[in-house]
């Protein structure tokens, strides 16, 4: 689905987030159709008691915006911007023998490893 909608082509992402120059709308489209394959489901999901495989659902429970959260999520946002892609897409770049998306990838990793470092470790 990545690839046949264009996300892995981070001119087409990047166009999309260019309102101003050369503003391309269907990625609208792409994320429109996942809410409407993906909003049934979790509605007929959470409807349950509990999961099919598990005892209880792990849903997040946080609801109070935090430094942590507003910052991490300005830096994914200018990590897309700049490089017309978000981290399924890239993987499936990679997958595919995109040898430019290596850069990406690295950043990604070290990113989520600064994370463990700086707030995950004991």
């Amino acid at each position: 689905g990545i690839a046949l909608s264009g996300m892995g082509d981070p001119a087409k992402v990047q166009n999309f987030l260019d309102l101003a120059g050369q503003w391309d709308p269907s990625l609208a489209f792409v994320m429109g159709g996942g809410l409407l394959v993906t909003t049934p489901g979790f509605m007929w999901l959470l409807k349950r008691e509990r999961p099919l495989f598990a005892d209880v659902f792990s849903l997040p429970t946080k609801q109070d915006l935090d430094g942590k959260l507003l910052a991490g999520a300005a830096m994914f946002g200018v990590g897309w911007g700049l490089s017309g892609l978000c981290p399924a897409p890239a993987l499936v770049v990679l997958l595919s023998g995109g040898t430019m998306f290596l850069l990406f990838a690295a950043a990604m990793a070290a990113g989520m490893l600064m994370h463990y470092v700086v707030f995950e470790r004991e």
